[in-house]
């Protein structure tokens, strides 16, 4: 509500948005590490964030008929990715999402903070804990965890046949 919604952009506007855009930039993502709307000159290269649902979710929290109402989007967004691209999810929310819109099978890849998934549609699956501020709080996920997800997707670039064994 405070964030894509009033925003315009995924994660702009909200505390995940913060960790998330600054590790974006971090790693070459990004032309700046923070986002406040859809105009604020913010320009993604080699990435785009989009989300499991296309609603607000009551609790901020998508049901698995909302993941289910809202997948063919998500499938759609997938589908015209490159073979050999990185998804990252954001939690087990975005994991499962991901493994549904992609056709596979979820009891094959558990999720896992820092997990990486070769799919049989040709990208990889990176999880990661979500970068929520309950998750940041309670150091679930730390910066330093986050930012060992991203430059484990670097690797992956750098070499993907090396990160697939």
């Amino acid at each position: 509500m405070h964030g894509a919604n009033r925003s315009g952009r995924p994660f702009t506007g909200d505390y995940a948005g913060l960790l998330l855009y600054r590790t974006l930039h971090k790693f070459g993502f990004a032309n700046r590490a923070q986002s406040v709307h859809v105009g604020d000159g913010l320009l993604l290269t080699g990435c785009r964030i989009t989300n499991a649902v296309k609603c607000l979710p009551p609790e901020n929290k998508p049901a698995l008929d909302e993941v289910k109402r809202c997948n063919a989007y998500l499938a759609a967004e997938l589908a015209v990715l490159p073979t050999g691209a990185a998804v990252l999810a954001l939690g087990g929310i975005a994991h499962k999402a991901v493994l549904m819109a992609a056709g596979e099978k979820a009891a094959n890849f558990k999720f896992a903070h820092g997990a990486q998934h070769p799919l049989e549609c040709g990208l990889t699956l990176f999880d990661s804990y979500h970068c929520s501020r309950y998750n940041t709080q309670t150091r679930r996920l730390t910066e330093p965890m986050f930012e060992q997800v991203f430059a484990a997707i670097g690797r992956f670039f750098q070499d993907p046949a090396a990160c697939r064994s």
